[in-house]
This record gives C-alpha cells, structure tokens and sequence, in this order.
C-alpha cells in the first residue's frame, strides 16, 4: 500500500503493509477568499472592535511572527495587517520575530517568510533571549522566576500577535499567547517554562488546555503585558489557510483551539507495534530538535516496547545550534538522560526537548529516516534507517506476522489518541 507522508519540500511516498491503519485529521478545504477571509475577520473581531479602529495615527505596532520552523503564512499575515493599518507609517511598524532559544534568520530567509517588500521596507527585529539590553523585566512569575519580553514589543503603542493553531506536545496547542511567551521571552523565563518539573507534567501534552501548566504560564505572562490583538490561523497539509481566529487574545486563541481538536483528534481502539509518522515537512522537519514533535504523536498509540519511524528531512542538522546535541555527551541511555535532567541542579536550554525525546525513548524504539548521517542520529541514541520499507520487514520479523501498523501521513497535526488513556477533556 502506497502512502504519502509530508517530508521535506517534496514529500516522500512509502510502500506500506496492507494491513496499516491511515491515521489523518480532517483535510479541510482552504477559504474560498484568503484576503476576504482575513478582512472580515479583522473588522468583525471576536471580543473587540475593528482592527483599525483601535489604532491612532501616530502609534507605533509591534507585529510579532513566528519564526522560520513554523508554517505561518506570514507573507499573507503581515503584508495583510500593514495594508489594513494604511494609516500608520511605515516607519511606525516593527516585526519581531519569535524565536525563542532558536537562531536568528537571515534576509533572505525573512524574504522567504515576508515577501521582498515587507523585508524593504519595515523594520524586522529578531528576538534576542540571551541580550538583556533589548529586553524588559515586568516583575516575577508565579512559577518563580523574573518574567522578560523583549522590549521593542513592551515600549510599543499597539501590540499584534500572529501564528497559527496546532496541536503542540506539551503546550496544548500552539498559536495565540504562545507567540509571545516564550516566543519573545528572555533565557530566564524561558528555561521555567521549560523546565524538568513542567515538561514532565502529565497534564502538559497534546490537545490538553486544562489545568496545562505551560498554557497556565504562558497565559498569565501574556496578561503581564497583553498583545491588543490577535491575528491566528489553522491550515490544511497543503499549509492553506482554512479559518481565520482574529481579536482578543484569550477568547480568540480558544475560538481557534476549539476548532483545531475538531478537526486534528483522531481516536484508536487500541496501541500498535509499530507507528510511521513524519513531522509534516518543510519547515516543522528542518532539523531532529523539531522532529521530537512526530515522535511525541506516535508516542501516544505505540505499544511499550514497539517501534516508531519517522521521516523528518532535517535539512538544518540536528541542529548545529544550542545545546541539543551536547545533553546526549551527558549520559549513556535515554533513561540516564532523565534522571540527569530531572535532577534539580541540572539546567540547560534545549534540556525540554532532550527530557520528551527520551521519555518516548524508555517506552519504544525510535527509528530516523533523514538526510542526516548515521553517526549523527546514533549520537542522539535514535537508530537511523535508510529504507523504511526494509525497517518495517525487520520488526515483522520481530513482532511477528500479526504486527500492527498505523501511519500518521502528517505527523504532529494530528492528535490521535487511546479512549481510556486519553486526557484531553
């Protein structure tokens, strides 16, 4: 059975048992009328009034967007909300882009995401975590620590933030107060929404927004200094828009949420063996850092001691920034990993995503498909794969000839899930 999964730019087409169970969200149609679609969402806002009724003349906009690993159709966001804001001056506007702990773009990737003009003519900042100087302190956290935004963002008129709505691995869902926090936060704040104790959190998963406590931090450090306006997409696999979230931030961002579970949860009888998954190509599957993302989704119907396969490009490396690859030198074993990273003296950003890669890693065997060298996948204790044809037939032969197979052609913007294990309410 011939199948299609999202990897990279082109896609890859994998011969599959017979017998494997397709598992996809709904491929909702894109708005007939994108500009229309935005226009109206815009002018009729959820919780507020008109966009450009709420901004002055003389106002400086701050417009955050998401970085280069998001899908976000910044080149129609961005460009949309300055012609909507005709009345503000160019030079008025700043872009800030949400990178978090991740590397800044180049021009010509912010020509990529924006469009020639938009990089001509507008200002574009990207958001620098470590740089206290072009950042802001606006008090403490409940969870404890001092709480950094970047400054352009805090000293701006009128704030926008734009995204897109996804199921997130740890988050809930991604979009709305994401892109702020930690989106344009400082190291500090960012490595307490990221630390051991939140991560490992059962509450903090797939499609779960109740009692979350990463949306439980995000959120009160969003009402610290609040974005008035949110502008927020859902796409299909063809990365299409499919609905437009517009207005308050809470309200809209829950709007958004609502629709994403409908249409991104899928239900399972029971585990698998074995669970393909991609991490929706280019540029979710720019690098493994970001391909913990489709394991995570397998995760959830893989049986304890099966095999996940997924086929990330990871056309970025591992990366060769941050600290990803160094937290492998620490231990021996996934579960090394874990204790390491759940000891309370130990901290380094990029530890989240080292913390949910191994917790998948105890629980099944993860095999890479990529463009990355053996030696690399190996060092980050996954097992690479060439041919993942051959790789199904070789756990046939350990599973035996009832294996079960599932495939998430999509990755990470499905959310499937076992009945009596799920905790999305």
């Amino acid at each position: 059975m011939k199948t299609d999964i999202l990897y990279g730019k082109e896609g890859l087409t994998v011969d599959l048992p017979d017998n494997s169970f397709i598992i996809e969200p709904t491929n909702l149609p894109k708005v007939e009328d994108e500009q229309k679609a935005l226009l109206d969402a815009a002018r009729n806002p959820i919780g507020m009034g008109a966009l450009r009724d709420q901004v002055k003349a003389t106002d400086t906009v701050a417009i955050v967007i998401s970085d280069i690993t998001r899908p976000t159709p910044n080149h129609i966001l961005v460009p949309f909300l300055i012609k909507e804001l005709e009345h503000i001056p160019h030079e008025n506007f700043v872009i800030i882009n949400g990178t978090g702990t991740h590397r800044d773009q180049t021009r010509a990737e912010f020509i990529e995401m924006l469009g020639e003009w938009v990089v001509d003519n507008i200002r574009i900042i990207n958001n620098q975590c470590h740089n206290k100087e072009t950042l802001v302190n606006l008090g403490k956290s409940k969870f404890g620590c001092d709480v950094y935004l970047n400054k352009d963002y805090v000293e701006a008129d009128f704030r926008i933030v734009t995204g897109f709505i996804e199921p997130h691995f740890f988050a809930g869902f991604s979009g709305g107060p994401k892109g702020i926090m930690p989106g344009i936060a400082g190291i500090e704040t960012i490595l307490t929404f990221h630390n051991a104790r939140m991560i490992g959190d059962p509450l903090s998963t797939w499609g779960n927004m109740v009692d979350n406590p990463l949306q439980e931090m995000t959120r009160e450090i969003n009402r610290m200094c609040k974005p008035d306006f949110m502008l927020n997409v859902t796409l299909n696999r063809e990365k299409e828009i499919t609905n437009v979230f517009a207005g308050e931030l809470y309200e809209a961002h829950d709007k958004g949420c609502a629709f994403a579970k409908e249409h991104a949860m899928f239900r399972c009888e029971e585990r698998f063996d074995v669970v393909v998954t991609s991490n929706s190509g280019y540029p979710l599957d720019q690098n493994l850092y970001q391909a913990v993302k489709g394991m995570s989704a397998a995760h959830k119907i893989v049986k304890e001691g099966g095999s996940i396969i997924i086929a990330a490009e990871c056309s970025d490396g591992l990366p060769d920034h941050g600290n990803y690859a160094k937290i492998f030198d620490f231990a021996d074993t996934p579960q090394e990993l874990l204790d390491l990273i759940n000891d309370p003296e130990f901290e380094m950003f990029d530890q989240w995503q080292v913390q949910k890669q191994a917790v998948i890693q105890v629980w099944a065997n993860v095999y890479v498909y990529s463009k990355l060298t053996d030696e690399q996948v190996k060092a980050s204790m996954l097992k690479p794969t060439r041919d993942i044809e051959q790789t199904l037939k070789d756990l046939k032969a350990k599973y035996g000839p009832d294996m079960t197979v599932a495939v998430l052609p999509l990755g990470p913007l499905t959310i499937p899930y076992v009945e009596e294990e799920a905790i999305v309410k």
